[in-house]
């Protein structure tokens, strides 16, 4: 079925790929935290006609060879993904995720290796910077918010003349910040430019971020501030 005839729904869908180890914390915590209507979607499905909104997770999509999302971006669900954006569907995508919405073209920019070449596995803050979208419309924009992060490739670059455009559409959502939301150097805890954090398209409907907001929705893992995030999804009614 051609994606492009999505029907009204709202189930969500959290797409595998081999390799990914996130999908059962997003699908976790849709079900069993919100009770919400959840579908794994194996990365060679390509009917997204049912969903309304579609979670790239985060992991080590075909082992990260050559670089991070740089197969899995020709996966037959990626296809169906950016049909399914390009007719308005929800898209997040979480660290790997993120990464490959960027191989894909579907977010510009890259993520690359972060500049004190370390894994880093931490709880970060994060400002605030559009609270506008169906992503992050129970957010205040300014607000500071705590989300772990996981990754090793996960220093945001572009040039220029991207970082201009981003800046100028409004399509920063997120930087890393001290607690006290001050956007510093040392606040930034992979080099990423513009202590850029997360980033949506022109359109608002794809979301790429590099910390974890399906690790921070019970007190039991320390902190609940990506509730936030979900619930803005769930009350988007896209």
């Amino acid at each position: 079925m051609d994606t492009s005839k999505r029907v009204k729904s709202s189930k969500k869908g959290v797409v595998v790929f081999p390799g990914t180890w996130s999908d059962i914390d997003c699908y976790y915590v849709l079900d069993k935290v919100f009770g919400e209507k959840v579908d794994y979607i194996w990365h060679k499905n390509t009917d997204l006609s049912s969903y309304e909104c579609v979670i790239l997770p985060g992991g080590f999509s075909y082992g990260d060879y050559l670089r991070p999302g740089a197969i899995a971006r020709f996966s037959p669900v990626m296809t169906a993904i950016e049909r399914f954006a390009r007719d308005g569907g929800l898209v997040l995508g979480i660290c790997n995720g993120f990464q490959i919405l960027c191989e894909a073209g579907l977010l510009p920019g890259a993520l690359i290796r972060n500049n004190h070449l370390q894994y880093r596995c931490q709880w970060v803050h994060l400002k605030v910077e559009n609270s506008s979208l169906p992503f992050t419309q129970r957010f205040e924009r300014g607000q500071v918010v705590r989300m772990p992060i996981s990754h090793y490739e996960g220093s945001y670059y572009g040039d220029e003349a991207t970082l201009k455009n981003l800046e100028a559409n409004n399509q920063i959502v997120f930087r890393y910040c001290s607690a006290k939301g001050e956007t510093t150097e040392e606040a930034n805890p992979n080099g990423s430019l513009h202590n850029i954090a997360g980033i949506v398209n022109r359109e608002g409907n794809v979301l790429g971020m590099m910390p974890h907001p399906e690790r921070a929705c019970e007190l039991l893992l320390g902190g609940v501030d990506g509730r936030l995030l979900f619930e803005s999804i769930l009350s988007a009614g896209v």
